[in-house]
């Protein structure tokens, strides 16, 4: 069946993508624009400006798709003992755990850069 770029709805499949016109479950079309094209090398840094005094730890340059960026956050998070979130491509961990998690992605056989602080 041919699909109607500009269908959003549909009676056989419910929500479709308005980009893939696949039904949204099944959607890909949103995974390769997650995965940041760079050096290879993933960058482990400290942050708390804009974040009324708390400190997160943020992992940038990750070459995964959002789905597989989800999975390895939710591992991160469970190994440190926080929470946090995935933004933009960019993982937050909760607290000042940069050593911890650095350690965890070298073990995942990452390229990891530290920043200072």
């Amino acid at each position: 069946m041919a699909r109607d770029r500009h269908t959003v709805w549909s009676s056989d499949d419910g929500r479709t993508c308005p980009d893939c016109g696949s039904p949204v479950a099944g959607c890909t079309c949103g995974d390769e624009a997650v995965a940041p094209v760079g050096d290879g090398v993933v960058r482990v840094g400290r942050e708390a400006k804009g974040r009324r005094g708390k400190t997160v730890t943020v992992v940038r340059g990750l070459p995964l798709a959002a789905g597989e960026l989800e999975d390895l956050a939710r591992e991160l998070k469970k190994a440190c003992g926080v929470g946090g979130a995935v933004k933009g491509g960019v993982v937050e961990i909760q607290g000042e755990k940069r050593e911890q998690v650095a350690r965890l992605l070298r073990e995942r056989g990452f390229t990891v850069k530290v920043a200072g602080g």
